[in-house]
């Protein structure tokens, strides 16, 4: 099932009505009914009753997204969201660090005497901690210096921060947050194909793919880096989706075919 875009964005937002100043364009966008005067919306196209929003010159219109447009914005703030959850995350890592930064030497000596309380449990099931990956990299972090943790912490705040950027600049669908995504995501590649050397997980299969289908998907459909015609295709395919420079179109055509 195909969804209308445009009628689902004017259910939820309401619908946008213009008044052109040229009486030849006007008329196509006004009609006069029983219960008073309509206008076309200029998103979905319907007969709204009521004033119109705004009247003037027809290059003066707003620029109201539309079909494809609006279904590229749905996309670009789930991924918003995605990056809002993912930089929040983030940070309480960061948070984690400094803390642990701080009281290194106290999770140690807790750690350490958990251990022994959890060894012989772990060693009637089969599993010597002793020689686990996991508690191997834990004893590992131990040793870290108190600096090094704390420039850990602060990468990590910085990387959540690149994150939250994205996310608001997806949101409202700005051209150089498309620009970071494309460019940060992209950069983030080859460490994730890296770790499934390592370790192969449902989580980091997912997270792999999503990000190379986002990098793939906002660089071909906003036109980033050249591609498909560049910015001035991709003004070009915005503007033409405005009813008002179609209505505009079908003017001229109708004038030449009456003129011939």
């Amino acid at each position: 099932m195909s969804i209308d875009w445009n009628r689902r964005t004017c259910a939820r937002r309401g619908h946008v009505t213009y008044a052109p100043d040229d009486p030849r364009l006007r008329v196509r966008l006004h009609a006069e009914t029983a219960l008073g005067e309509v206008w076309r919306c200029l998103r979905c196209g319907d007969f709204v009753l009521g004033e119109p929003h705004g009247s003037g010159p027809a290059a003066d219109a707003p620029l109201v997204p539309r079909g494809k447009v609006l279904r590229d914005l749905f996309i670009l703030r789930f991924l918003a969201i995605e990056r809002v959850l993912r930089g929040v995350f983030i940070v309480l890592v960061a948070a984690a660090v400094w803390k642990f930064s701080n009281s290194q030497d106290a999770v140690r000596r807790l750690f350490d005497d958990n251990l022994d309380v959890f060894r012989p449990v772990f060693r009637h099931f089969h599993y010597d901690l002793d020689h686990s990956p996991v508690v191997g990299s834990i004893q590992k972090a131990f040793g870290y210096r108190h600096s090094t943790l704390l420039l850990v912490a602060g990468l990590l705040l910085a990387y959540a921060l690149i994150e939250i950027v994205e996310a608001v600049g997806l949101w409202y669908a700005k051209r150089w947050a498309e620009y970071l995504t494309v460019v940060a995501t992209a950069a983030f590649l080859p460490l994730e194909i890296y770790e499934l050397t390592e370790h192969i997980s449902a989580l980091k299969i997912a997270t792999l793919v999503l990000n190379i289908l986002a990098v793939a998907y906002i660089a071909l459909a906003k036109r980033l880096f050249g591609l498909r015609g560049g910015r001035r295709a991709f003004d070009e395919e915005r503007h033409s989706t405005s009813l008002l420079e179609v209505e505009e179109a079908a003017k001229v055509t109708a004038q030449a075919s009456s003129q011939s």
